[in-house]
């Protein structure tokens, strides 16, 4: 029964992965704008709000001569710099680090569901078939947290190849899969590497698979118990909306921190960008302003909205394709 969670988990999760793929390297991208250390400013700069020119970080201060014209850079959102990737990188740069995505959704989410779901057996009250939120909530904390322990190294090397294509191509890494990822960053930059960022990984799975998976599961208890719609595909669509949004809230400001610590580049002998989370996140608010955190939050309830649809209405139909077996 515990290893019968694990493969519903499982391919639900690889379907949501690689259908909203395109909205989490929007996300990615968007979260990247107005690092004040990023290479090449002028070619990066249109990708950028303008208030990340305000910096007194040694080699930005080229980003305001550089403007072609003097009016600030606007800020830009997520369907602009989705059409920017298509224009620059073409149509397949959108799915640049799909081959991570399903490794990672093997790995993370696979655990996470399915230790989810063994908890959620364990304790379940067996007379009232019901679980307190409180125990949802610890049961989706601990599960998130096993679960991107496991999956942090295709975390990283997914950041790492959707972030490629902002990079000058002089600089640019050139994956060429999740493997060559993983096995480059090993020999180049040690073993070590594969679990760069992996507290923040860790702290935001935990808010992320507590908040989805909790919340899914109370929204859906509410609606059936209140008689507002009956068990199908109308409840499991409203109470995975109201769980994505749920999640995106509650991890957006670990996100964002997670992905500029995965993907900053640490040169020999140099020392890195960011000391680590905490010092990343000062930086961050320091040089941009405490609404950084939630940057990328649309393409982030954008991307969460329909993964976390596809994710629970998959699993729902996945469990009763499986339910004899």
């Amino acid at each position: 029964m515990g290893l019968k969670g694990f493969v519903e988990g499982g391919i639900a999760s690889i379907i949501a992965g690689c259908s909203t793929h395109p909205l989490d390297l929007i996300k990615v991208r968007m979260q990247l704008q107005g690092e004040t250390h990023a290479p090449n400013p002028a070619a990066a700069q249109s990708l950028r709000p303008a208030l990340a020119f305000h910096t007194t970080t040694p080699g930005t201060t080229l980003h305001v001569p550089q403007q072609p014209f003097p009016t600030p850079v606007p800020r830009v959102g997520p369907i602009t710099v989705g059409v920017r990737i298509v224009q620059q990188e073409g149509v397949a740069a959108l799915f640049s680090g799909v081959s991570a995505t399903v490794l990672r959704q093997t790995l993370y989410s696979t655990t996470r569901m399915g230790l989810y779901d063994i908890l959620k057996q364990k304790w379940t009250d067996p007379n009232t078939k019901t679980m307190p939120l409180t125990s949802k909530i610890v049961a989706g904390l601990i599960a998130g947290g096993i679960g991107a322990a496991v999956g942090n190294p295709a975390d990283v090397a997914m950041v790492r190849m959707q972030a490629d294509g902002r990079l000058p191509p002089a600089q640019r890494r050139n994956y060429k899969s999740v493997v060559d990822a993983i096995t480059r960053m090993a020999k180049q930059e040690g073993i070590t590497s594969l679990w760069r960022g992996s507290s923040l990984t860790v702290n935001r799975a935990m808010l992320v698979t507590a908040s989805q998976l909790a919340s899914y599961d109370q929204f859906k208890e509410t609606i059936l118990e209140k008689r507002l719609m009956s068990d199908g595909l109308g409840t499991h669509v409203t109470a995975s909306f109201a769980a994505g949004f749920v999640a995106a809230v509650a991890s957006n400001p670990v996100d964002v921190i997670k992905t500029r610590v995965m993907n900053m580049k640490v040169e020999a002998g140099e020392a890195p960008p960011y000391a680590g989370a905490l010092d990343c996140a000062i930086k961050t608010v320091k040089a941009e302003g405490p609404m950084a955190l939630y940057k990328g939050f649309i393409p982030t309830i954008s991307r969460q909205g329909p993964f976390t649809i596809v994710l629970f209405v998959t699993l729902e139909q996945v469990r009763k394709l499986l339910k004899d077996f």
